[in-house]
């Protein structure tokens, strides 16, 4: 029994590892706020706020009471096939747009965690918070993480255990050399020369371990990449919201005074990007107009400093030219292409798919979280302008004729190769 302390700890040891990977999975799986985020935050905001679907504060007192919304979450298209009358109320609402289906995805205890949370409410930044300052004096709140990470749990075990190990094994062999009943070789073997022996003989628990750890690994690595531009790019961010060199209000501009989106940023329909206006353009308007409604010459002098133009004269000076240097608020990674052209002229989308009611911010932010996760959800659930669109004449004719026995009028871009890892990725 004496001899048999040391395997017996080493068995310990490796039964308690994979019960930490267990729970530490289940753990993750049973987190509503987690599982909201990387399943439910890409359409829909905790608060009232309208993204790709509505807002979910005070859903609880909306809904049907009962299983109702789990069913929902698990399974929408059945519902609304099954004529439940809510069901159907809310998908007529939102556009006729059908929510993701989870049911073979997520399990019953994941949907479960994610209803609580929902009903539960959490209008809020998800943990503490950093504020930073933005244009006009306004704080924008920063989330940043909390709780505690499963690694330094994983790790924190793995220490415990390994002091629990040592202390086990000095008392066997304090007890073997009193009892005389261990070969002297075995008394003075070191610990990695017996787990060595250990493994040897264990070597297909070894492998089902080694597996375990490498499929926690991977799933890992893919929840992370799904969200790439959240978790590594703090400037890609919802919510970002930098201070610009001159306070211009979209709201002003493209909202009371109707002024399209593509006046300024007159490169979106021949381009890929967007275009930052120049200071001419700035000057079409303010050569004549040098008083704004809020903060009166100050910052329109800004403008006429940047393009060398002197408002007494009326003249310019190019030896005083000085260009603005606007902060680009919406940032996507290098290794990722985004045509807005493509997108504008050829998807016929419209600037608030991506970019929010740009018509109603004083001060321009981030509004979506323009993730891989919530482009390929749009790509979806997005049909394809064909109608009347001679560039997808070709391409759809031959979808007509490949879903000919399906009957349908529409197709998604997701149906068209829009999910093809090269179309956005060099």
């Amino acid at each position: 029994m004496i001899k048999n302390i040391s395997r017996s700890a080493l068995n310990l040891l490796i039964g308690v590892l994979l019960t930490g990977f267990t729970l530490t999975t289940k753990a993750q799986g049973a987190d509503g706020k987690g599982l909201f985020k990387q399943n439910c935050a890409v359409c829909h905001s905790m608060c009232d706020q309208k993204l790709t679907g509505p807002g979910l504060a005070g859903i609880a007192d909306r809904a049907p009471k009962g299983e109702w919304l789990f069913n929902w979450i698990k399974n929408n298209e059945k519902m609304i096939k099954a004529g439940d009358a809510y069901a159907n109320k809310i998908y007529k609402e939102n556009g006729n747009a059908a929510m993701t289906v989870f049911e073979g995805t997520l399990s019953d205890e994941q949907i479960k965690a994610i209803t609580d949370y929902v009903v539960a409410g959490d209008c809020k930044p998800t943990t503490s918070t950093s504020t930073s300052t933005t244009t006009g004096g306004e704080e924008v709140a920063k989330e940043t993480k909390g709780g505690i990470d499963p690694l330094y749990l994983i790790l924190a075990v793995i220490v415990i255990l390994a002091i629990l190990i040592t202390i086990l094994r000095g008392v066997r062999n304090s007890l073997s050399s009193v009892a005389h009943n261990t070969p002297e070789e075995e008394l003075s073997k070191t610990i990695w020369q017996e787990a060595r022996d250990w493994s040897k003989g264990h070597r297909r628990l070894i492998g089902v371990f080694c597996i375990i750890l490498l499929l926690v690994g991977m799933r890992g690595c893919w929840n992370k990449l799904w969200m790439v531009g959240v978790y590594y790019d703090k400037e890609t961010d919802k919510g970002y919201k930098p201070e610009q060199p001159i306070k211009f209000s979209h709201k002003l501009h493209a909202g009371d005074n109707a002024i399209a989106c593509q006046y300024c940023h007159n490169s979106v329909e021949k381009s890929r990007h967007s275009g930052i206006p120049t200071v001419n353009v700035c000057m079409n308007c303010h050569k004549g107009i040098q008083t704004g409604p809020q903060y009166g010459e100050k910052e329109i002098a800004k403008i006429y400093a940047a393009s060398g133009f002197d408002p007494k004269t009326g003249t310019y000076d190019k030896t005083k030219e000085n260009p603005i240097k606007w902060i680009k608020v919406h940032n996507l990674p290098e290794h990722v292409y985004f045509n807005h052209s493509q997108h504008v002229v050829v998807g016929k989308q419209e600037c608030t798919t991506c970019h929010g009611n740009v018509k109603e911010m004083t001060v321009v932010e981030q509004k979506s979280p323009l993730t891989m996760a919530w482009c390929i959800e749009c790509h979806r659930k997005t049909d394809v302008a064909t109608e009347g669109n001679a560039y997808y004449d070709k391409l759809h004719a031959y979808m007509k004729e490949k879903y000919k026995g399906d009957h349908r009028k529409t197709f998604t871009v997701a149906e068209m190769g829009g999910l093809e890892c090269a179309k956005c990725h060099y």
